[in-house]
């Protein structure tokens, strides 16, 4: 455990207060390739980011290879067991720790996990047999509770408006944010943050840090966006 909590301690000295960059493309995406991922990736380091969150094992290895920059990694594994699909197994935490993440994120909802396996099982596991902390991805102020019960380093807000709990929240989840700042973890606001005032509310509300994706990476994501507000998309009967 002394060499965790070396390692936690490190991470929270590199990214209080900071800016992490989600670099990620949709599957289906021309932008989804390693070397694209891993530029995004050198582009956020030049330019003030303290920290990247990367999806997937082939990702993180190429991203590990260009920045210095700490890596939150991810596994996202879609299958129809389970809506947990965050670094969902054991296996796909080993498989992020082996590229290289300084810091495994997983679903921490209160969900079925696929297999059926224990939250807090995984944690111990991650932390006894790859050495590494785990970053708590949940909706909810009680999962919030859970993850700093079963031991997870940090939480995200990350799920909050994607589970049937929270799927009326449309923007950041900001009241979430306040009340898990009173817990004793670090937490790291993640979600829908659109803009740069949204950063500035985040840390107002008590983040140690902030994850922001879309409005900086999410190139499919903004084209649509900006595309559906044009007559031609925006005309009624219309379909993408």
């Amino acid at each position: 455990m002394e060499a965790i909590k070396s390692k936690i301690l490190d991470l929270k000295s590199k990214i209080r207060n900071g800016l992490v960059v989600s670099c990620q493309a949709p599957a289906s995406s021309p932008l989804a390739k390693p070397e694209i991922i891993s530029a995004l990736a050198l582009t956020a380091e030049q330019n003030g980011a303290v920290g990247v969150r990367i999806d997937s094992p082939v990702n993180i290895r190429a991203v590990r290879q260009t920045v210095n920059l700490p890596i939150i990694g991810i596994y996202k594994i879609v299958s129809p067991e389970s809506e947990v699909y965050i670094t969902p197994t054991f296996e796909s935490a080993k498989e992020v720790a082996a590229a290289g993440a300084d810091l495994i994120a997983l679903d921490a909802t209160f969900r079925m996990r696929p297999q059926n396996e224990d939250l807090a099982w995984l944690v111990e596991r991650i932390h006894d047999e790859l050495n590494l902390p785990v970053m708590a991805d949940v909706a909810t102020f009680e999962e919030g509770v859970q993850a700093e019960i079963i031991g997870c380093d940090f939480i995200g807000t990350t799920l909050s408006g994607y589970t049937d709990e929270t799927k009326h929240i449309v923007g950041p989840d900001f009241e979430l944010v306040k009340q898990l700042s009173k817990l004793s973890i670090p937490i790291i606001c993640e979600g829908r943050l659109r803009k740069p005032e949204n950063v500035k509310k985040a840390f107002e509300c008590g983040a140690f840090a902030v994850v922001v994706g879309n409005a900086i990476t999410g190139t499919d994501w903004l084209v649509r966006e900006f595309a559906e507000m044009t007559p031609k998309l925006s005309a009624v009967g219309s379909e993408w």
